[in-house]
């Protein structure tokens, strides 16, 4: 008898997207290519019980095209649960362009991305995310009505950011509660990783606040920047995670929570705006729960950007988009009493949620 070992990449050309880790029942994947322009795209759509799906469109320059399809297939599916944890009748979808958005966004580019966006008729729904920007939104809105994060010009709500920033906030200060009987973050020792339009909005906040703040990213002007704007430091070593420290704030790419990271970590709550935080929910969620660590659901937390840019739809305003994001505090502080109280993870917990208003709704159908 013989044990035949297959390659991974074997297993990749064998099972090319249903057979991906991250392939959870997606209901739709769309490969995007256009010559002319030069795009490389993939949408993919998780579920839409809740109503059309909805998220952003990241341009990320990826090594290799199994990164950005995984990519797509875990964001689209941290959009469902997003959604449907915040109560919103909206389904989980994302979009990803392969390139450097600093030297290989065009406006043709943008424009061929809106156009396969448009022959989706609705259900999936773009937004901003890592590498664009407002004015991008409202270039596609130029050839597709199925598009969020408009200028305030537009009828929009302009950048999500600060809102998303603000909701990790409040998840954050419920984490704090939890863990430390108070949300008073004066004095408290922050590492916020990651310093773009959301982690540079949470540092302000944290630092009005009293935080004591330190910051990290691969952009050095940036750092300055906000170190001179906000009178925070810049940390300086080499291995983020094994610094004493009360709250981590993961606010760049997704998975830095994983198994090399978690024997290092010396938090004692993880609360940040990245998507994807843990590598894999299940088995890190109970890591993390193992050592103590406090981990308040990223696609709870984080949820003030959708909220945002649901309100173009909807049609409500600052205040109640301010009012539901308030609601991530209690939500917060929800799911963290109800992982203690049944022994298991906050991200269970949170999921349990998610899940049973999708459930219920398909039931309703």
């Amino acid at each position: 008898m013989t044990t035949e070992i297959i390659d991974k990449n074997e297993l990749h050309k064998m099972d090319p997207v249903f057979g991906q880790e991250s392939f959870d029942n997606h209901e739709q994947i769309v490969f995007c290519n256009d010559k002319d322009t030069g795009l490389k795209a993939i949408i993919g759509i998780h579920n839409t019980v809740l109503g059309p799906s909805l998220g952003g469109t990241r341009m990320w320059n990826y090594t290799s095209e199994w990164d950005a399809l995984n990519d797509v297939l875990r964001l689209s599916r941290g959009m469902t649960y997003k959604s449907a944890i915040s109560g919103l009748n909206l389904g989980g979808g994302k979009a990803v362009i392969i390139g450097d958005a600093k030297t290989q966004k065009t406006p043709e580019l943008m424009l061929k991305f809106g156009e396969f966006v448009n022959s989706l008729g609705g259900k999936y729904i773009t937004a901003e995310d890592v590498g664009m920007q407002t004015s991008d939104m409202d270039l596609v809105r130029t050839v597709t009505p199925y598009v969020t994060g408009l200028s305030e010009s537009l009828g929009g709500k302009g950048n999500p950011s600060p809102i998303t920033a603000y909701g990790v906030f409040m998840g954050m200060k419920g984490a704090a509660q939890f863990t430390f009987g108070s949300d008073d973050l004066e004095g408290k020792v922050v590492y916020v990783q990651g310093i773009g339009n959301v982690g540079e909005a949470l540092v302000e906040r944290l630092s009005k606040d009293g935080a004591k703040v330190f910051i990290s990213d691969i952009n050095r002007d940036k750092l300055e920047e906000v170190r001179d704007k906000y009178n925070v430091k810049i940390y300086e070593g080499n291995d983020l995670y094994s610094e004493e420290m009360d709250i981590y704030a993961p606010c760049a790419l997704g998975a830095t929570v994983n198994d090399q990271t978690i024997g290092k970590l010396k938090t004692k709550i993880i609360a940040g705006a990245a998507n994807n935080q843990l590598a894999v929910e299940q088995k890190h969620g109970k890591m993390l729960r193992d050592k103590g660590i406090i981990w308040a659901p990223d696609f709870l937390i984080n949820a003030g950007g959708v909220i945002n840019v649901y309100a173009e739809l909807e049609n409500y305003d600052r205040k109640e988009i301010m009012r539901k994001t308030e609601h991530i505090y209690d939500t917060t502080l929800e799911i963290l009493k109800n992982a203690a109280d049944n022994s298991i993870t906050t991200y269970q917990a949170a999921y349990n949620i998610a899940q049973a208003r999708i459930d219920e709704r398909k039931n309703q159908k």
